[in-house]
């Protein structure tokens, strides 16, 4: 039986996320919650910026309709 996608998301709480926005932002951080919107709760935000991290947040929410892709970072 083929994934839904809430499920894929499901696996990857608590794990490193590159989260790609609709207008070409790029997040990553940690996983830490979602709701069926795909509205998306990350810890420890980075906002990626030319492969280079450019800004620090703490705890960010990102509103699912921005949403591209997301996606699994491997650890470095």
């Amino acid at each position: 039986m083929a994934e839904r996608p809430l499920d894929v998301i499901h696996k990857s709480l608590d794990t490193d996320v590159l989260v790609i926005l609709k207008k070409g932002f790029e997040f990553r951080g940690r996983l830490i919650g979602y709701d069926i919107h795909l509205n998306i709760v990350l810890a420890n935000a980075q906002l990626i910026e030319g492969g280079d991290v450019t800004k620090q947040y703490g705890k960010i929410v990102i509103r699912g309709d921005n949403v591209l892709a997301i996606s699994p970072v491997e650890s470095e």
